[in-house]
């Protein structure tokens, strides 16, 4: 009877065997993807706003005496005088405290329309851009890598200039590459100062999360470099059986003062001066700036599925 009852659930015991087995196989290739997601950082930057102008409200009319005919600063003559007995002052006294008013409400009005959003705090709150700019190239593009690479570990990313360098570079390098050109994206959105941090932080924290892990960062000057061991680079059957067509994704993200209106990517031409425009940002007008691309790793790549699944947005050129 045993042995009817075994050979009755056997079939169901060899299915779920090989159920098992093919889950397996599933999970350790699909973590050996992952672990392939190498990427690099560079950038940095500060969203401090201009210093404050503003000066307590001491206008009004200023009397001979030195003065102020309403508010702090003394008692001028005008006031005294109907206080003394001098008669026929009251009409000038009325005169006065009109113009100290009006005096006021002028110069509240006029620190409101230079301060913006920010006028009631005594600064300005200027517009700020925060653009995103996406190439994704063939794999064959090692150079462009060991650029990035060796820019990230020389980068002076805690000064307006090397932050403006990073971006000057980097742009450089990727348009000393267009043969290897087969994707792109823009985004651009205007804000005030004040979110325009957490709409960069934004950009930047969706474009990290697609990497496993950074192997090389260079942010704020302060260098950060991981290992470059790959799966690819430790399993030579993997490598072996690697899709042709790989590919190398770039990131810039800036935020500037005032606008930055990158064009739509339809063509080579479009990519071309959306490189140009992010890359010709002065430092006085750059607030922050970051490069990130992957894989950073040697040997390490991604896939046309890859691509599709990460990298929804970008275009063909």
């Amino acid at each position: 009877m045993h042995n009817k009852f075994f050979s009755k659930i056997k079939p169901l015991l060899k299915s779920l065997f090989v159920f098992g087995l093919i889950f397996t196989l599933v999970l350790g290739n699909a973590g050996n993807a992952l672990a392939a997601r190498s990427g690099g950082r560079i950038g940095g930057g500060s969203f401090r706003a201009p210093s404050r102008t503003y000066s307590p409200p001491g206008g009004g009319y200023r009397s001979p005496g030195g003065g102020y005919g309403y508010g702090g600063g003394g008692f001028g003559f005008p006031f005294l005088l109907p206080f003394f007995g001098f008669g026929g002052f009251g009409g000038l006294f009325g005169i006065l405290i009109f113009f100290a008013i009006a005096n006021f409400l002028v110069q509240s009005f006029r620190r409101v329309s230079q301060g913006g959003e920010g006028g009631s705090y005594g600064y300005s709150n200027p517009k700020v851009s925060v653009g995103s700019l996406q190439v994704g190239l063939l794999a064959d593009a090692r150079n462009l890598q060991k650029e990035l690479n060796d820019l990230a570990r020389t980068a002076d990313t805690g000064s307006a200039a090397g932050r403006a360098q990073v971006l000057q570079e980097s742009t450089l390098a990727l348009l000393r590459h267009p043969e290897y050109w087969v994707y792109a994206a823009t985004a651009s959105q205007q804000t005030s100062l004040e979110a325009a941090e957490a709409k960069f932080n934004q950009f930047s924290l969706a474009e990290r999360s697609k990497f496993t892990e950074e192997t090389l960062s260079n942010f704020n000057n302060q260098l950060r470099q991981g290992s470059t061991t790959t799966a690819s680079e430790s399993s030579g059957e993997m490598v072996a059986t690697q899709a042709p067509s790989e590919y190398i994704v770039v990131t810039i993200l800036a935020a500037t003062e005032g606008k930055l209106e990158l064009p739509t990517i339809n063509s080579l031409n479009d990519l071309n001066q959306a490189l140009r425009q992010m890359g010709g940002v002065s430092s006085d007008r750059l607030l922050a700036v970051e490069v990130l691309w992957t894989p950073q790793a040697e040997g390490d790549t991604l896939t046309s599925d890859d691509i599709m699944a990460g990298y929804p947005d970008l275009k063909l050129v």
